[in-house]
C-alpha cells in the first residue's frame, strides 16, 4: 500500500477560514477552465466538420476514423515528455507555449481544402502535430490545481477544469455547426484556432505560482498551504529545486514510471482513465456523426443537439466534484469521498448508453444520451484523484503517465467504432462497446484501487511498497 506523505496531506490540520483567505486561486481556476474549453473545442473541430469534409474531400468512414485518432497517437507519445517538461521548466512557461502552438496548428487545418489530392495525409500530419502541442495541458492543469488548492477543495477544482470538455461542446458545437452551414467547414478551424492564439497571450498575464502571484494575500497563501496545497511546486527553494531536478533526471524517471505502474492505487486509476476516456472520445468524435447518419439530423441540428448531453456532462462533472469535497469535509475518508461519485456516475452511464439501441424517437435518444453524459461527468474525477496521489516531485510525470492511458483510448475508440461502422453499417455494436468500457471503469475503481492517498517516492535503492 502506498505511503502517505504527511507533510503534503495533513490529516488534522485546520486551514485558515475560507472567508478570510482570498479568492485569487479561483481566478487561476477560471483561467484553467477557459483554456481547457478551447483545448476541447480544438479537439472537436474535426467531428463537427467531419461530415462535410467527407463529402467535399471524398473521405471514407474508415479514413475519418484514422483522422479522428491522429491526434491521440502523438498525444499518447508526448504525455510523458510533456509531464517531464512541466516538472523541469514549470507550468506557466510550458503550458503557455503549448496553447500558442496548438492554436496555430488548428488554424492551418482550415487550409487543407487547397490540397484536395493529399488532404487526408496532410490533415493527419496536422492533427498529429496538434496532439504533440496539447500533451502538457491536463498534466499542467493537475499540477496547477495541486499547487493552488487544498485537499478539501481539490475535487471541485479538478472537476471544474475537467468539465470544461463538456462546456466546450455547449459553447462551441452550435457555433461550429453554424460556421459549417453558413461559411464552410474551413472556418471552424480558423475561428477556434484564432481564439486560442489570443488566449495564449492572456495566459502570460494571469498564471503564476502561488508564492509568485503579485496579488495573493498572506491569508490565502496560509489557507492553501495549511490545507495541503503544494505551493512550492513551481517556485521551490534552492534545496528543493536541486532535489526536484535530481528526481526528474532521465534515468530516475524510468524508475519512477516503474514505481507508479507497480503501485496498485496508481495503476487502478490509470486503467480507469482508459475506460472513462472511451466514453469521452465517442462523444468527441463519432457522436455528431451518429446523430447525422443514424438519427437523420442535419449538421446544424446535430451541432445544437450535441450541446444538450454536453451541458448535462458539465453539470454532472461540477456536481461530482462538489459532492466529493462535501463528503470529505463531512468526515468521510478521502477514498470514499472520491469513489462514491465515480462509481455512481459511471454505473448510470453504462446502463443508459446501451438503451439507445432499443429506442427510435430522436428526442428520447437525446434524453438518454444526456443522462449517460451526466453520469460520465459525475464519475470523471480521475484528475482530482491524481492530484491526491501523485508524488510531489513528479506531479507532471505522474499526470503524463495517467493521461497516456487516456490517450490510448483516444486512439482505440475512433478506430474501433470506424471499423465497426464499415463492417456493420450500424452504431448498435459501437454503443455496446462504449457501454462495456464504462462498466470496466467501475471495476477498476472498485476492485483495483484501494486507499486514495499520496504516493511517496522510495529512497534511492529502496523498493516501493504497493
Amino acid at each position: 500500500m502506498p505511503a502517505l506523505d504527511r507533510q503534503d496531506e495533513p490529516a488534522i490540520a485546520v486551514p485558515t477560514a475560507t472567508a478570510t483567505a482570498g479568492r485569487i486561486r479561483y481566478l487561476i481556476l477560471a483561467m484553467l477552465f477557459v483554456v481547457t474549453t478551447i483545448n476541447y473545442a480544438d479537439r472537436s473541430t474535426l467531428s463537427i466538420a467531419g461530415d462535410s469534409m467527407q463529402k467535399d474531400l471524398h473521405i471514407s468512414s474508415g479514413e475519418l476514423g484514422v483522422l479522428f485518432s491522429a491526434f491521440s497517437w502523438s498525444y499518447l507519445i508526448a504525455q510523458i515528455p510533456g509531464g517531464w517538461l512541466l516538472d523541469r521548466f514549470g507550468s506557466k512557461k510550458v503550458y503557455g507555449i503549448a496553447i500558442f502552438l496548438w492554436s496555430v496548428l488548428t488554424m492551418l487545418q482550415g487550409a487543407i481544402g487547397f490540397f484536395a489530392g493529399a488532404a487526408v495525409v496532410l490533415l493527419f500530419i496536422l492533427r498529429f502535430a496538434v496532439g504533440f502541442a496539447e500533451a502538457p495541458s491536463f498534466p499542467g492543469n493537475s499540477r496547477i490545481v495541486a499547487a493552488w488548492f487544498p485537499t478539501r477543495e481539490r475535487g471541485f477544482a479538478s472537476a471544474l477544469f475537467n468539465s470544461a470538455q463538456y462546456f466546450a461542446t455547449v459553447a462551441f458545437a452550435p457555433l461550429m455547426g453554424w460556421l459549417v452551414t453558413a461559411m464552410g467547414w474551413e472556418h471552424v478551424f480558423t475561428v477556434v484556432g484564432g481564439v486560442g492564439v489570443v488566449l495564449a497571450l492572456v495566459w502570460t498575464k494571469v498564471i503564476y505560482a502561488p508564492r509568485s502571484h503579485p496579488r495573493i494575500s498572506d491569508g490565502e497563501l496560509d489557507h492553501i498551504r495549511g490545507g495541503g496545497a503544494l505551493v512550492d511546486l513551481d517556485a521551490p527553494t534552492a534545496e528543493e529545486d536541486m532535489s526536484a531536478r535530481s528526481a526528474t533526471s532521465g534515468r530516475r524517471n524510468l524508475r519512477h514510471i516503474s514505481t507508479l505502474l507497480k503501485n496498485r492505487t496508481t495503476l487502478g486509476v490509470f486503467v480507469g482513465q482508459y475506460f472513462i476516456n472511451t466514453i469521452t472520445w465517442f462523444f468527441l468524435t463519432w457522436f455528431p456523426v451518429y446523430l447525422v447518419q443514424e438519427r437523420d439530423m442535419s449538421i446544424l441540428e446535430a451541432g445544437f443537439v450535441a450541446s444538450l448531453p454536453a451541458l448535462c456532462g458539465f453539470v454532472g462533472g461540477v456536481l461530482g466534484g462538489w459532492l466529493s469535497d462535501r463528503l470529505a469535509r463531512g468526515g468521510i475518508s478521502l477514498t470514499a469521498a472520491r469513489k462514491i461519485p465515480i462509481v455512481t456516475g459511471l454505473l448510470l452511464s453504462t446502463t443508459t448508453i446501451i438503451i439507445c439501441n432499443y429506442v427510435t424517437a430522436s428526442w428520447l435518444v437525446v434524453l438518454i444520451m444526456s443522462l449517460a453524459f451526466f453520469g460520465k461527468g459525475m464519475g470523471a474525477l480521475g484528475w482530482a484523484v491524481m492530484s491526491d496521489v501523485a508524488p510531489k516531485q513528479i506531479a507532471g510525470l505522474a499526470g503524463g503517465l495517467f493521461n497516456t492511458f487516456g490517450a490510448v483510448a483516444g486512439i482505440v475508440t475512433p478506430l474501433v467504432i470506424g471499423y465497426i461502422l464499415d463492417a456493420t453499417g450500424s452504431f448498435d455494436l459501437a454503443l455496446a462497446f462504449v457501454s462495456a468500457c464504462a462498466a470496466m471503469a467501475v471495476v477498476s475503481y472498485l476492485v483495483i484501487v484501494r486507499d486514495i492517498e499520496r504516493v511517496e517516492l522510495p529512497e534511492q535503492g529502496t523498493p516501493s511498497r504497493a
